[in-house]
Protein backbone atom coordinates (compact mmCIF):
# COMPACT_ATOMS: atom_id res chain seq x y z
CA UNK A 1 0.00 0.00 0.00
CA UNK A 2 1.55 3.25 -1.14
CA UNK A 3 0.23 6.31 0.65
CA UNK A 4 0.47 9.90 -0.51
CA UNK A 5 1.64 12.51 1.95
CA UNK A 6 -1.95 13.67 2.39
CA UNK A 7 -3.17 10.11 3.09
CA UNK A 8 -0.33 9.41 5.52
CA UNK A 9 -1.02 12.68 7.34
CA UNK A 10 -4.72 11.87 7.59
CA UNK A 11 -3.94 8.37 8.88
CA UNK A 12 -1.56 9.77 11.50
CA UNK A 13 -4.14 12.34 12.57
CA UNK A 14 -6.86 9.70 12.87
CA UNK A 15 -4.54 7.38 14.82
CA UNK A 16 -3.81 10.24 17.22
CA UNK A 17 -7.53 10.92 17.57
CA UNK A 18 -8.19 7.24 18.29
CA UNK A 19 -5.45 7.23 20.94
CA UNK A 20 -6.88 10.37 22.51
CA UNK A 21 -10.40 8.91 22.59
CA UNK A 22 -9.09 5.70 24.12
CA UNK A 23 -7.23 7.65 26.79
CA UNK A 24 -10.24 9.88 27.44
CA UNK A 25 -12.46 6.84 27.85
CA UNK A 26 -10.21 5.52 30.61
CA UNK A 27 -10.72 8.72 32.61
CA UNK A 28 -14.43 8.02 33.12
CA UNK A 29 -15.34 5.06 35.33
CA UNK A 30 -17.99 3.34 33.22
CA UNK A 31 -18.30 0.70 35.92
CA UNK A 32 -20.38 3.16 37.95
CA UNK A 33 -23.07 3.16 35.25
CA UNK A 34 -22.61 -0.40 33.99
CA UNK A 35 -21.32 -2.61 36.81
CA UNK A 36 -19.89 -5.28 34.50
CA UNK A 37 -16.12 -5.84 34.61
CA UNK A 38 -14.23 -5.23 31.39
CA UNK A 39 -16.93 -3.19 29.66
CA UNK A 40 -15.80 -0.17 27.66
CA UNK A 41 -17.71 2.04 25.26
CA UNK A 42 -15.05 1.72 22.59
CA UNK A 43 -14.90 5.38 21.66
CA UNK A 44 -11.76 4.84 19.60
CA UNK A 45 -13.79 2.53 17.38
CA UNK A 46 -15.62 5.57 16.04
CA UNK A 47 -12.37 6.42 14.26
CA UNK A 48 -12.01 2.82 13.05
CA UNK A 49 -15.50 2.73 11.55
CA UNK A 50 -14.98 6.14 9.99
CA UNK A 51 -11.63 5.11 8.48
CA UNK A 52 -13.06 1.87 7.10
CA UNK A 53 -15.86 3.66 5.27
CA UNK A 54 -14.09 6.89 4.33
CA UNK A 55 -10.58 5.65 3.54
CA UNK A 56 -10.76 1.92 2.94
CA UNK A 57 -9.57 -1.27 4.56
CA UNK A 58 -5.83 -0.72 4.14
CA UNK A 59 -5.74 2.69 5.76
CA UNK A 60 -8.18 1.60 8.48
CA UNK A 61 -5.90 -1.33 9.37
CA UNK A 62 -2.88 0.99 9.43
CA UNK A 63 -4.67 3.32 11.86
CA UNK A 64 -5.91 0.43 13.98
CA UNK A 65 -2.49 -1.18 14.31
CA UNK A 66 -0.86 2.16 15.13
CA UNK A 67 -3.45 2.73 17.83
CA UNK A 68 -2.93 -0.73 19.35
CA UNK A 69 0.86 -0.59 19.42
CA UNK A 70 1.15 3.04 20.51
CA UNK A 71 -1.61 2.64 23.10
CA UNK A 72 0.17 -0.32 24.69
CA UNK A 73 3.51 1.50 24.54
CA UNK A 74 2.18 4.73 26.06
CA UNK A 75 0.27 2.88 28.76
CA UNK A 76 3.39 0.91 29.61
CA UNK A 77 1.41 -2.32 29.39
CA UNK A 78 2.80 -4.42 26.59
CA UNK A 79 1.19 -7.50 28.18
CA UNK A 80 -2.22 -6.12 27.20
CA UNK A 81 -1.11 -5.90 23.56
CA UNK A 82 -2.35 -9.41 22.77
CA UNK A 83 -5.83 -8.48 24.03
CA UNK A 84 -5.81 -5.26 22.06
CA UNK A 85 -4.55 -6.86 18.85
CA UNK A 86 -6.82 -9.91 18.89
CA UNK A 87 -9.86 -7.79 19.70
CA UNK A 88 -9.03 -5.11 17.15
CA UNK A 89 -8.15 -7.47 14.31
CA UNK A 90 -11.27 -9.57 14.95
CA UNK A 91 -13.40 -6.44 14.89
CA UNK A 92 -11.75 -5.11 11.72
CA UNK A 93 -12.17 -8.43 9.93
CA UNK A 94 -15.83 -8.64 10.86
CA UNK A 95 -16.51 -5.02 9.94
CA UNK A 96 -14.70 -5.36 6.61
CA UNK A 97 -16.88 -8.33 5.71
CA UNK A 98 -20.11 -6.83 7.05
CA UNK A 99 -19.56 -3.45 5.34
CA UNK A 100 -19.74 -5.22 1.96
CA UNK A 101 -23.20 -6.60 2.65
CA UNK A 102 -25.98 -4.68 0.98
CA UNK A 103 -28.73 -3.54 3.26
CA UNK A 104 -26.59 -3.60 6.42
CA UNK A 105 -26.24 -0.15 7.91
CA UNK A 106 -23.27 1.36 9.67
CA UNK A 107 -25.05 0.47 12.92
CA UNK A 108 -25.09 -3.23 12.06
CA UNK A 109 -21.46 -3.13 10.99
CA UNK A 110 -20.47 -1.39 14.21
CA UNK A 111 -22.41 -3.84 16.38
CA UNK A 112 -20.82 -6.75 14.50
CA UNK A 113 -17.41 -5.21 15.10
CA UNK A 114 -18.10 -4.78 18.81
CA UNK A 115 -19.22 -8.41 19.10
CA UNK A 116 -16.16 -9.63 17.18
CA UNK A 117 -13.92 -7.48 19.38
CA UNK A 118 -15.31 -9.20 22.47
CA UNK A 119 -14.78 -12.61 20.85
CA UNK A 120 -11.18 -11.70 20.04
CA UNK A 121 -10.53 -10.56 23.56
CA UNK A 122 -12.12 -13.71 24.98
CA UNK A 123 -9.79 -15.72 22.73
CA UNK A 124 -6.84 -13.72 24.07
CA UNK A 125 -7.97 -14.48 27.63
CA UNK A 126 -8.22 -18.20 26.83
CA UNK A 127 -4.71 -18.15 25.32
CA UNK A 128 -3.27 -16.15 28.20
CA UNK A 129 -4.88 -18.15 31.00
CA UNK A 130 -4.72 -21.52 29.29
CA UNK A 131 -8.31 -22.15 30.32
CA UNK A 132 -11.71 -22.00 28.66
CA UNK A 133 -13.21 -20.27 31.72
CA UNK A 134 -13.31 -16.78 30.07
CA UNK A 135 -15.75 -18.14 27.50
CA UNK A 136 -18.43 -18.34 30.20
CA UNK A 137 -18.32 -14.53 30.42
CA UNK A 138 -18.60 -14.06 26.66
CA UNK A 139 -22.45 -14.04 26.47
CA UNK A 140 -22.54 -11.08 28.88
CA UNK A 141 -20.00 -9.19 26.78
CA UNK A 142 -21.86 -9.99 23.57
CA UNK A 143 -25.09 -8.62 25.05
CA UNK A 144 -23.32 -5.41 26.04
CA UNK A 145 -21.80 -5.16 22.55
CA UNK A 146 -25.31 -4.49 21.21
CA UNK A 147 -25.34 -1.28 23.23
CA UNK A 148 -21.73 -0.23 22.77
CA UNK A 149 -21.65 -1.10 19.06
CA UNK A 150 -24.91 0.74 18.52
CA UNK A 151 -23.56 3.85 20.24
CA UNK A 152 -20.35 3.70 18.20
CA UNK A 153 -22.42 3.31 15.04
CA UNK A 154 -24.56 6.29 16.00
CA UNK A 155 -21.51 8.46 16.63
CA UNK A 156 -20.00 7.35 13.30
CA UNK A 157 -23.23 8.10 11.44
CA UNK A 158 -23.32 11.57 13.04
CA UNK A 159 -19.70 12.11 12.04
CA UNK A 160 -20.46 11.25 8.42
CA UNK A 161 -23.51 13.50 8.50
CA UNK A 162 -21.45 16.38 9.86
CA UNK A 163 -18.68 15.91 7.30
CA UNK A 164 -20.84 15.29 4.24
CA UNK A 165 -20.11 18.72 2.73
CA UNK A 166 -16.35 18.71 3.31
CA UNK A 167 -13.55 17.91 0.90
CA UNK A 168 -12.74 14.87 3.01
CA UNK A 169 -15.99 13.18 2.02
CA UNK A 170 -15.80 14.06 -1.69
CA UNK A 171 -14.28 11.31 -3.79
Amino acid sequence: MKLTTKQLTLCALLAAMALALSYLENLFPLSLAIPIPGVKLGLANIVTVFALYALGLGEACFILLARCFLGALFAGNLNALIFSLLGALSAMGAMALLSRRRGLSIYGVSIGGAAAHNCGQAAAAVLTLGSAAPLYYLPVLLAVSLLTGGLTGLASACLFQGLRHTDLMKG
